[in-house]
């Protein structure tokens, strides 16, 4: 996203004109209509529903279990996750500007360093608790939403209150500029990478989370190891594959782990998945307490990914979009120290291959 050049009383006259003639679109779709981020847009409506935060995310974020009950919201352009829940067992690491949100339903990996803007937002809901939806929502240097928690009918408006008023910016200076997104790195050329010895230390890995470190050792990209993998650890299927597994994983009630996020946040379900219906180019999860809107149109590839654990093998499939970034991984359900569960490999087996 380009910075805009609008002022902030031109931007804010485009925008309430662009939301009279389209009430129903979305603003991270209205943002991109108009050429700007979706910051842009909330920081023009700054004292008019919006209050912009100020930093010290993690000190917030430890603060949110006093809301109880709210709907977190993490998505990329092509899957969007919504988990109902509350916010506890936060745990941050500041050396690393990481956190953790740990609990059985919201369930999160912070990398705080892209965080950038914070907002309050609150707009017309009749489903609100006095006809407002309220909610906090976080974004990168981009301008580009990372996580957004919503108030729902069970939520402490009070405790939100006192929350906004506590974050509140007190500063006068505007909102600096986003930045421009900057342009991807190229590929290492393939026959640059040693495929043997990524193989190897692919063969010798003993947990999950050293795969992304195995990649940057090798000067590799998550697509470009998948690919140099092929037929080793890796193996091509349809991207409707992603439908066929939860539409399996639904009719067996095989609980299932389902990761999207962004460079901001990931946000993990854990558990069964029932109610399935698409709405093309939308297939959705619409349970109590987890939905999932994934926009079939946006999978470029997907891929069934095999890593060695302590606990034998770890199944994967994942899903990228044109650009190579992921859009949704999907696991069985398992915790360390226990074998992945033989129902998921069946699921995983059915897919078709590509």
């Amino acid at each position: 996203m380009e910075p805009t050049t609008l002022t902030r009383p031109d931007l804010k006259e485009r925008w309430h004109a662009y939301r009279r003639a389209h009430p129903t679109t979305r603003i991270r779709n209205a943002a991109a209509d108009l050429g700007v981020s979706e910051a842009d847009l909330l920081a023009a409506d700054e004292g008019d529903g919006v209050t912009r935060l100020d930093g010290g995310w993690g000190a917030l974020l430890q603060e949110l279990e006093a809301l109880g009950e709210v709907m977190a919201l993490t998505r990329n352009d092509a899957c969007v996750h919504e988990k109902t829940g509350v916010y506890r067992n936060v745990k941050l690491f500041e050396s690393h500007r990481m956190g953790l949100v740990l609990d059985e339903q919201i369930d999160l990996r912070l990398f705080l360093e892209r965080w950038r803007f914070g907002f309050a937002v609150e707009t017309p809901w009749e489903g609100g608790q006095d006809g407002l939806r309220r909610s906090l929502q976080f974004f990168d240097a981009h301008g580009t939403a990372v996580h957004k928690v919503f108030l729902t009918r069970r939520s402490d408006v009070a405790a939100y209150d006192r929350l906004v008023a506590k974050y509140r910016y007190a500063g006068s200076e505007p909102l600096p500029p986003v930045e421009p997104r900057p342009v991807p790195e190229p590929e290492t050329p393939d026959a640059a990478v040693d495929r043997a010895a990524l193989l190897q230390d692919w063969a010798e890995l003993r947990d999950t989370h050293d795969f992304f470190p195995m990649l940057k050792t090798h000067g590799v990209s998550r697509p470009q190891a998948l690919r140099l993998a092929e037929g080793t650890f890796t193996e091509r299927v349809e991207p409707a594959s992603a439908r066929q597994a939860l539409e399996h994983a639904a009719a067996t009630e095989t609980p299932i782990m389902v990761f999207v996020g962004n460079p901001g946040c990931i946000q993990i379900h854990t558990g069964p998945v029932r109610r399935l219906k698409a709405t093309p180019p939308w297939f959705n999860v619409l349970d109590p307490g987890f939905q999932l809107h994934l926009n079939e149109e946006g999978i470029a590839s997907a891929w069934v990914v095999r890593k060695p654990t302590r606990d034998g093998t770890v199944t994967a499939l994942e899903l990228f979009d044109a650009g190579g970034d992921v859009i949704a991984q999907f696991f069985g359900k398992r915790k360390p120290g226990l074998p992945e569960r033989e129902d998921w490999r069946a699921i995983v087996a059915a897919l078709p291959r590509a």
